[in-house]
């Protein structure tokens, strides 16, 4: 690629960035990879390249013609992708190994969460992440739905956003604790106890502005103890039920088996952690196409933080994670790619692929997890994650051959969102 196209290329997707409205300039760019990687087959498709016209994907193959005008971008030695979709994050959170989540939650402002927010908003998209579900403020209240505004704006950039907003837990089996039992402690979640409570909290974040809905069904109820079931299978049904109706689908804590069975049987759409699966409970979930968000990378950093060097045998829990993942793929079971990316640094959202790979996926399943498979189970798939003509030019190149070493999704090269570069080395 010249200096020259690429310096326009940038300050078309500057413009597109700033704008808050389609694209004026309907001009076509020509990518010409090694490689391809469509987030469809799960194969690497040499020679192949993708036009570009507007923020859309114009056409997708070999030998493309490029007509007079048309920028061509050479990525030699790169495999062009669909932008890959981070599917459980907390943009409002930070590394604990930087702050607790109780330090963040209670003493941290909310315009510094903010602040911060809009940082590792820019990073994951850096990373190649050009869309993205964040799953819970964690006491943040409502700031996820302005910073999905201001990204879809322009204001800021950052991957598309799908937002849970404040989420749900039982009444008194969240957090901060360890205070005075008469003092009100803010909490990291909406706080709800029976079905009216639940539906009425379920209803108020959907009108002010969640795409998600996330509940809780398991936790310690003190600091120490073991999760327990929280949400009653009642309270679960009639939270899903009023989501549904609002056509809102449903993300669910649960790392108990209970917890698990009482999500499928509620009709969840997504289970996050699910380190105690069972076989039966796998089974249950891919009979009703129930998606597993297995979370390894939280496991793994905070077991680090504790003391994990890496060296085997590794702590029970990352163990434990490791087994849920593999009962899972065994019973047939889709697998959301989703790190739980604040528990450690943004823009290291590849982490979690990386672990993928070391447990039991193919580059080629975690890739097409990342793509094509998040964007279904994110209900997506008709705006996102596969390289198809229509969709939206959401693409990133990365150096070497992905289906052959996962490594290569953290050498990002090229970062388009909306048919706009927004990053290139």
């Amino acid at each position: 690629m010249t200096k020259r196209w690429l310096r326009q290329a940038l300050a078309m997707g500057a413009a597109l960035l700033l704008g808050n409205a389609e694209p004026k300039d309907q001009s076509a760019i020509l990518l010409k990879p090694d490689a391809v990687f469509d987030g469809v087959d799960g194969k690497v498709h040499a020679g192949w390249q993708v036009l570009v016209r507007g923020e859309r994907i114009e056409a997708v193959g070999p030998d493309l013609t490029a007509l007079a005008g048309t920028r061509v971008i050479l990525l030699a030695g790169d495999t062009l992708m669909p932008g890959m979709i981070e599917g459980h994050s907390h943009l409002f959170l930070h590394p604990y190994n930087e702050a607790s989540w109780d330090d963040q939650v209670l003493h941290e402002p909310l315009a510094l969460r903010t602040a911060r927010a809009v940082v590792q908003a820019r990073a994951t998209l850096l990373a190649g992440f050009t869309s993205e579900r964040d799953l819970g403020t964690e006491g943040a209240g409502y700031a996820d739905v302005g910073l999905r505004q201001a990204i879809d704006q322009g204001i800021v950039i950052g991957p598309r956003l799908a937002v849970a907003t404040r989420a749900i837990v039982a009444k008194g089996a969240y957090g901060p604790k360890g205070f005075e039992p008469g003092v009100e402690v803010p909490q990291g979640a909406e706080e709800v106890s029976g079905t009216d409570n639940i539906v009425a909290a379920v209803r108020r974040q959907i009108a002010a502005g969640a795409d998600w809905i996330k509940l809780y069904a398991d936790y310690r109820w003190r600091p120490g103890e073991d999760s327990r079931p929280t949400l009653s299978l009642d309270e679960m049904r009639t939270a899903v039920a009023a989501a549904h109706d609002a056509g809102r689908p449903v993300a669910v804590h649960a790392s108990t088996t209970e917890g698990m069975r009482r999500a499928v049987e509620a009709g969840v759409d997504t289970i996050e952690h699910g380190y105690g699966g069972t076989a039966e409970v796998f089974a249950a979930m891919a009979a009703k196409h129930i998606a597993l968000c297995p979370t390894l990378a939280a496991v793994d950093a905070t077991s680090r933080y504790r003391g994990w060097t890496g060296d085997e045998p590794a702590p029970a829990g990352v163990r434990q994670s490791r087994e849920s993942l593999k009962l899972a793929l065994k019973a047939g079971v889709s697998i959301c790619m989703g790190g739980d990316v604040g528990v450690f640094p943004h823009g290291d959202n590849a982490r979690e692929m990386v672990l993928m790979a070391a447990d039991g996926m193919t580059p080629a399943q975690v890739l097409i997890a990342a793509t094509a498979g998040n964007a279904r189970v994110l209900k997506l798939a008709d705006r996102v994650g596969s390289l198809k003509p229509g969709l939206l030019a959401d693409l990133i190149a990365v150096s070497g051959d992905p289906t052959q070493s996962i490594d290569a999704v953290r050498h990002v090269e090229l970062v388009m969102k909306g048919g706009a570069v927004v990053a290139s080395r």
